[in-house]
């Protein structure tokens, strides 16, 4: 009971500390794009600026907007950032640093992931705003859309691998990583487009959209309840860039360095290329990304598993 709760508290302690830089280092890069500075008056280089947002945010009152729904309201928050939580119990940071190995750990964390959306969606009915109900209908379409390709991509790894434990797929690995593979550098390709849907991320961001949707689900929504929606965004592309290094970088693989180290330093690459799409891409318009994901992304995934069956079984 002791290591599950230090387990849980540890887990949280490092959602919050991975918000508050990744907040930080995408301000970095949009400026470091965008030819500015930056953050750079709180702390050196602007480091305290994301401690000085959450004080903000706390502080401020949580305003209940007239004629919503309270209870999907009050709840969608937590729909959102408790499954990003609970997909921590399967991550494998080093060979021992595993909260749960679990013999179907692909399969919980593919569930549990995929409840975020439930939350998006209760935000913009509850919110009783014309604008919040778009961005949840958008949300609900889009990441049900690119979970089908996602989920065929995840599932080549693990027929490649021959099981669903995490840290099964990256022992897997120790003769080289699955990227390196032609099949599977296709469908690590597919995995990165589709989990850039899946976190509403440039260049399909449609269910925030600020020009059209005023922010989109989370527009009724003031204080600690809009962190919430933050700090699920953020740790959620820190779960799918921790996803990618396990299927497909060697996970915590690495020569000289400890493991944790070299699985942090891969995922945040991930991360850092998600950053880069977002400040360098232009958003597409809804109909282009609900084609892409049904006319291309999901008929090649289904071709790249057909393909590489024959293989295998040949």
């Amino acid at each position: 009971m002791i290591p599950m709760l230090l387990s849980g508290l540890a887990a949280i302690g490092f959602i919050a500390f991975s918000a508050m830089f990744l907040i930080w280092l995408e301000r970095k890069i949009s400026a470091w794009i965008q030819n500015r500075m930056g953050p750079m008056m709180t702390g050196f280089h602007g480091t305290l600026q994301p401690i000085a947002d959450t004080i903000k945010l706390l502080l401020k009152e949580d305003i209940v907007p007239k004629g919503v729904d309270f209870l999907s309201w009050w709840l969608a928050p937590f729909f959102v950032t408790v499954p990003v939580v609970m997909a921590f119990l399967v991550i494998p940071f080093s060979p021992k640093w595993i909260a749960l190995d679990l013999n179907v750990g692909v399969v919980y964390i593919c569930s549990v992931t995929s409840l975020c959306v439930l939350g998006i969606f209760m935000a913009g009915w509850g919110s009783n705003n014309k604008y919040s109900l778009l961005g949840g209908m958008r949300s609900a379409a889009q990441i049900i859309s690119y979970e089908v390709p996602l989920l065929l991509s995840v599932l080549l790894v693990v027929m490649e691998a021959g099981t669903l434990s995490m840290q099964g797929i990256i022992h897997a690995q120790s003769h080289g990583w699955f990227i390196l593979k032609p099949h599977l550098t296709l469908a690590f390709l597919i995995y990165f487009i589709s989990a850039t849907a899946e976190v509403n991320r440039v260049p399909f961001d449609i269910p925030e959209a600020e020009s059209e949707l005023v922010a989109g689900y989370h527009t009724e929504y003031s204080g600690m309840k809009f962190a919430m929606f933050f700090v699920a965004e953020y740790t959620n592309m820190f779960i799918i860039s921790a996803i990618a290094t396990t299927l497909f970088l060697g996970g915590w693989q690495g020569p000289w360095l400890p493991g944790v180290v070299w699985f942090l330093l891969k995922s945040y690459g991930v991360i850092v290329l998600l950053m880069w799409m977002r400040w360098t891409l232009p958003r597409v318009r809804m109909d282009q990304m609900m084609s892409f994901a049904w006319k291309v992304l999901t008929p090649i995934a289904l071709l790249n598993i057909l393909i590489s069956g024959w293989f295998m079984v040949k």
